[in-house]
């Protein structure tokens, strides 16, 4: 155990799911994905610094939509690696948010990578690499990414990370009214395919060859989501942001993982700004933010 610092922030990025195949449910309720994760460049920071007891509080964009109890991951992250150092986890944990909330994005399973890394550092403990991805498994299926980012293809139920190549994109996200529940999205999947063969999930060589091609068009022809379709049924407007997106110049659109942020890839940085444009003028959507991927995970900021 190395010397106790006074506070640590830590940066971690959003991810689109530029292919999210979904596989019949399990079991045990979860499904086998082949889930080809991209991080991008919106941000939250969690900062960790001494305290009496646990707490947690949080600003930004609909930081009133975040719990500030012991559900949230960012806590729960503190309280297993406390559990493991055998330590009690007393410490503040302030969330400033700018993924969206509930959004498809990550924003929650991001948080927890934050306040895992940052209650490391602050804590003085150096945990293992290997231990800290394994700790962001038994928090939730998108957390493992959160702390690695770049780009990464993830099996089992989206946990386990292989790396893959990716070049420069550009995006637009189209923020909608308020979240959709993942639970509730993968319970609609199930819904519209019951009676139907649900394939088992596999990574698109022609999607991963794309990535690594840097070659927007090439992506777009090949973006896929399927649960695109359970998040439309639960959100039927979505489609009228999708559709604005595209006329407005993206070259393909999605839902961002479980919904409801819809993705737009765009050429470039200019296009960017004028998809955004575009969307915000619709009225189809709350807000737009403009992005750029690969992003790198978790990382400590300098004090």
């Amino acid at each position: 155990m190395s010397a106790r610092r006074t506070a640590v922030t830590v940066r971690v990025p959003a991810k689109v799911n530029v292919q999210l195949a979904v596989g019949a449910a399990r079991p045990d309720g979860f499904h086998d994905l082949a889930n080809v994760f991209l991080a991008v460049s919106l941000f939250d920071e969690v900062t960790a610094a001494p305290a009496d007891t646990l707490s947690i509080t949080c600003e930004g964009p609909d930081a009133d939509q975040v719990p500030l109890d012991r559900t949230n991951l960012a806590a729960r992250a503190a309280e297993i690696l406390a559990a493991r150092a055998g330590i009690e986890p007393d410490v503040h944990l302030h969330i400033a948010k700018n993924i969206p909330v509930a959004g498809g994005m990550a924003g929650g399973s991001a948080d927890g990578a934050a306040a895992l890394l940052a209650c490391d550092a602050l804590w003085g403990l150096n945990t293992p690499r290997a231990e800290l991805l394994d700790i962001c498994a038994e928090l939730g299926s998108d957390v493992p990414f959160s702390l690695v980012g770049g780009a990464a293809l993830g099996t089992g139920r989206g946990e386990l990370l292989t790396p893959v190549g990716a070049g420069t994109f550009h995006w637009v996200f189209a923020v909608a009214d308020g979240g959709l529940s993942t639970p509730a999205v993968f319970r609609e999947f199930d819904r519209l395919t019951a009676g139907i063969p649900v394939p088992a999930p596999e990574a698109s060589p022609a999607l991963l060859a794309a990535l690594a091609s840097g070659d927007p068009d090439a992506l777009a022809a090949v973006l896929a989501n399927d649960l695109q379709a359970a998040a439309l049924s639960l959100r039927p407007q979505l489609a009228r942001t999708l559709a604005a997106g595209v006329d407005g110049g993206a070259l393909a659109a999605l839902v961002s993982g479980s919904g409801p942020t819809t993705a737009f890839l765009v050429v470039d940085e200019e296009t960017a700004a004028k998809v955004a444009a575009a969307l915000e003028a619709s009225g189809t959507c709350r807000a737009t933010r403009i992005a750029s991927s690969p992003a790198a995970g978790a990382t400590v900021l300098p004090s």
